[in-house]
């Protein structure tokens, strides 16, 4: 599997460990006491969805910018 498809891959994995933490959140919130730093659990992996999405938006252009570079004719 080369880095595209492991970047794809733990994209994928924080996306569901995000839902998950906010459903957490969302219930520990709800709670007649509600202990209030279960709310910056979602933070962590929202950043790391943050990175590895902006990654994944900008390789079809830098793909598209490398191979138009290279297919360039020699005058």
């Amino acid at each position: 599997m080369n880095g595209n498809k492991w970047v794809r891959q733990i994209h994928r994995w924080l996306a569901i460990i995000f839902t998950l933490t906010v459903v957490v959140t969302s219930v520990a919130l709800a709670q007649e006491d509600p202990v209030v730093w279960v709310s910056y659990l979602p933070l962590f992996p929202l950043a790391l969805l943050l990175f590895t999405g902006l990654y994944l938006f900008v390789l079809p252009y830098a793909t598209r910018w490398r191979g138009g570079r290279r297919a360039s004719p020699a005058r």
